[in-house]
């Protein structure tokens, strides 16, 4: 900051934005809990949030900022997860999306630290608390797999061939080939797509989002689930092809570590992940949680413009 600028900062006690300055959540009203956060708009209109809770908590919205409790997908439990969750009785980061006049939510079971953990699909046709039934497994990790079977992102490429991506921590974010007709796997093939060298190879909660020729890969880096602690930042690489390779703004692949931040913690805003993006209209909407200072954690939503190259930027 220099010259005259910083003559007006200094006179009129404005703080000067720099490169490193994001901008704080929008506003979200009424029901504002959410951990692992993801959202879809309904074909009807109004949106549906769906976020790791006991049975996966709901929640809906007729304008995208106030928002009402609706309930649990599964109010009378899923032991069919259990043997997965070692007692724990939440479902986690579950991925809602509507294909086919239904729609679908892939979710994981799993325990704090462990990689025995499996990745089950259910339906509804309109969302609602208890009207979903579930569809059995997709795929599952062992605690000897060398790899994480959560966090679940179902992507419908322009040609509908359909993936899922998932994981973190271990050998990092895998991908797999679906049937559309069954929403299960289509082959045995896994795919590697970002893995993280340093901080315990903290790299989880994929996004792949299909824009202008580009699918964009937005990850999770560092540590959630700390509360105000916690140092979970978003970040984002892309690639021609769905099965990567992943690149970062500087040319990185994702696979050696790369990832190009978008937002991290600022202010009273603590670790901002667990990113969901999708289409509202002409915008592009990101979905994300955070935690308070308190270690609340609340439902971020930000809206994404794209840069000269075509690179994303929260705004």
């Amino acid at each position: 900051m220099t010259g005259l600028l910083a003559v007006a900062a200094s006179v009129y006690g404005f703080k000067m934005a720099d490169a490193a300055t994001y901008p704080n959540p929008g506003v979200v009203t009424g029901s504002t809990f959410a951990h692992d956060p993801t959202m879809v708009k309904r074909p009807a209109g109004g949106y549906l949030l769906a976020y790791t809770a006991p049975g996966i908590g709901l929640k809906t919205s007729t304008d995208r900022t106030r928002f009402t409790d609706a309930g649990k997908a599964f109010p009378n439990g899923t032991p069919w997860a259990d043997p997965y969750t070692n007692g724990d009785t939440n479902l986690w980061a579950p991925d809602i999306s509507y294909h086919g006049g239904k729609y679908l939510m892939y979710y994981s079971a799993s325990s704090f630290g462990s990689s025995k953990s499996a990745i089950f699909l259910a339906g509804s046709t309109t969302g609602a608390a208890g009207t979903w039934t579930d569809y059995g497994k997709v795929v599952e990790s062992t605690t000897t797999s060398g790899y994480n079977a959560i966090d679940p992102n179902l992507t419908v490429t322009p040609s509908g061939d359909w993936y899922l991506s998932f994981g973190s921590f271990w050998s990092g974010i895998k991908m797999i080939k679906l049937n559309p007709s069954t929403g299960k796997r289509a082959d045995s093939t896994i795919h590697n797509i970002a893995e993280r060298l340093v901080n315990s190879k903290s790299v989880e909660a994929p996004h792949i989002y299909y824009r202008g020729g580009y699918y964009y890969l937005f990850v999770a880096f560092d540590f959630c689930c700390k509360g105000a602690s916690s140092t979970y930042r978003t970040m984002v690489g892309r690639s021609k092809s769905i099965t990567g390779p992943y690149v970062d703004r500087a040319g990185t692949a994702m696979t050696a570590g790369g990832g190009t931040e978008i937002l991290a913690s600022h202010d009273a805003v603590h670790g901002p992940g667990h990113p969901a993006v999708f289409a509202d209209g002409a915008q592009d909407v990101l979905v994300y949680h955070y935690y308070t200072a308190a270690g609340d954690a609340r439902l971020g939503i930000n809206l994404l413009r794209w840069d000269s190259a075509a690179w994303p930027v929260v705004y």
